[in-house]
């Protein structure tokens, strides 16, 4: 076990008793206070969590899925708070945190409903208020994400189930839906919207979709790809005006370049930014946001905590062997990367508590980033899989070794780019209508490993040869990348019992995060049922 930690004042070890209060309860919060509960019902620690919203967790990224009437919400739960309460967990729905005074470790707190305010104390803060949509400066609409709640009819940005039911009423109708912002939670959105019947418009200020994830050849592929589902896009023409009628309700987008683009429903999606003001107005150092060391810590007295898409991972310890470089990481809008640090930071207290039980010192490895996240489109129509950097071009060698691996059809419309390390591991790759092929390549990202000497046999699994099988899978595997859950786990789950999905899920927490491994797991319980 490494024992980093930078070079500043040790702070408190956690002791039994203590008062540990959540702020946010997304899916980072919940997958932290599932991992904390059981210490919450034997009595070591108090446990509250504040929630902002009405609704107890949910999975936000099925929000979507619900909007587009995919998903119905007793699906989408992430924590229920009379289990909770059963737990000894004080759970405060609708409650806003106004201050944070770290001085005397008292929160403010206003209830949403009746306005009224009083005061929380806390010995342990942990900060999970996650990420907040941004708004495009347009004329036609007020840019302060403050304003967010007084956006004109018919314009979302699709963040929370209100939002959803909005969206689902012009969706059932099949109105027509714009979307601003080529990303891949945009081209989700109109894929789904798409494919329950909706004309859909994705308008983009790039050249090609998902500018920062592809390059041009497989943005002008996946463009095609989008074109040959039903979804239109303009790209490379700049937004200029949110067009309202006489209600004030969204009838259209006025492009730079004097087009119009007609819609009933505008949804935002040109990305997030992380929810600081809380950490700010207490003093704490924020970037992209709340900076925090490896061990999530926020605060030279090591009381205050932050995880999710509200924390930046910015080591400031110079002699650190641990980080390769000192840029910190701004919200990721992926919810597997904040649960890791909810189980880190959950493990870290429990190591604590222990280790003041029996008279020793906590040791626990620091938390790292490990590879980049593999971004996946999660769609019917289009396969899309890519992570890492991925420029380059083919018949360029790099002084230190370095190359790129490139093929492509334009007539089947499949992609894929391999930019290679001079060890051979990739340091980056993109995969398109290659589903399978995918799959295996994403498995040698995540894991560090070499791709072969004939990079083509990566290829061969989509191939007509490839007799319809499925890359093959070992119990290392993973299949839910969100919540890293590998097919031996989900065998392990299924061979204690676990019959449907869902149980696995409650097993495994596999399928829990984006769904789309949902069809994998399905596959593997009906492959135990089959044999025995």
């Amino acid at each position: 076990m490494s024992t980093h930690r930078p070079s500043r004042p040790a702070g408190a070890p956690m002791r039994p008793g203590e008062h540990v209060v959540v702020i946010g309860f997304g899916p980072v919060a919940a997958r932290f206070v599932d991992d904390v509960a059981d210490l919450a019902a034997a009595g070591t620690i108090r446990l509250t969590v504040v929630g902002g919203e009405p609704d107890p967790a949910y999975n936000r990224v099925l929000v979507g899925e619900h909007a587009m009437g995919r998903a119905e919400r007793a699906t989408m739960g992430l924590a229920d708070p009379e289990s909770l309460a059963r737990s000894g967990i004080d759970v405060l729905l609708g409650t806003q945190v106004t201050r944070i005074d770290r001085s005397r470790r008292i929160l403010r707190l206003t209830d949403g409903p009746t306005g009224e305010t009083r005061e929380l104390g806390y010995d342990r803060l942990v900060l999970a208020t996650g990420a907040r949509p941004n708004l495009p400066v347009l004329r036609g609409i007020n840019p302060d994400p403050n304003a967010y709640e007084h956006l004109p009819a018919g314009v979302t940005a699709l963040r929370d189930l209100r939002d959803a039911r909005a969206v689902r009423e012009v969706v059932e109708r099949r109105g027509r839906v714009v979307v601003l912002g080529g990303g891949v939670l945009g081209l989700e959105a109109a894929l789904a919207a798409g494919e329950v019947g909706c004309p859909v418009t994705v308008v983009h200020h790039a050249p090609w979709v998902m500018t920062r994830s592809l390059d041009a050849a497989g943005g002008a592929l996946l463009g095609r790809a989008l074109a040959d589902a039903g979804v239109g896009v303009v790209s490379g023409t700049p937004a200029r005006e949110v067009l309202l009628d006489e209600d004030r309700r969204f009838r259209g987008l006025l492009l730079e370049d004097g087009r119009e683009v007609p819609g009933e429903l505008l949804l935002l999606s040109i990305g997030v930014t992380a929810r600081t003001e809380l950490a700010e107005g207490a003093g704490l150092r924020t970037a992209r946001g709340v900076v925090v060391d490896h061990e999530l810590e926020a605060d030279v007295e090591q009381r205050v905590f932050a995880i999710g898409d509200c924390a930046e991972v910015l080591c400031q310890d110079p002699s650190c062997q641990v980080c390769p470089g000192r840029e910190g990481m701004g919200p990721s809008g992926l919810v597997g990367p904040g649960w890791r640090q909810a189980e880190w930071l959950a493990a870290r207290f429990r190591a604590e508590l222990e280790a003041v039980a029996e008279g020793g010192t906590a040791v626990l490895a620091p938390l790292t980033g490990g590879p980049a996240g593999a971004v996946r489109l999660k769609a019917h129509q289009v396969e899309l899989a890519c992570a890492g950097a991925v420029g380059g071009l083919p018949w360029e060698i790099r002084a230190d070794g370095g190359s790129v691996v490139q093929w492509a059809d334009g007539g089947a419309g499949t992609y894929a780019k391999l930019v290679l390390g001079p060890d051979r591991t990739l340091e980056g790759y993109i995969v398109l209508g290659l589903p399978r092929a995918a799959a295996g390549i994403g498995l040698l990202h995540d894991r560090g490993e070499t791709v072969p000497e004939d990079p083509s046999v990566l290829l061969r699994l989509d191939g007509p040869d490839a007799g319809g099988e499925e890359s093959p899978m070992t119990p290392e595997s993973t299949v839910c990348h969100c919540a890293g859950v590998t097919m031996g786990g989900i065998t392990d789950a299924v061979g204690r019992g676990a019959a449907t999905v869902e149980e696995v899920s409650c097993a495994t927490r596999a399928s829990t995060g984006c769904g789309g491994c949902k069809d994998a797991v399905r596959r593997l319980v009906e492959e135990h049922a089959a044999a025995v």
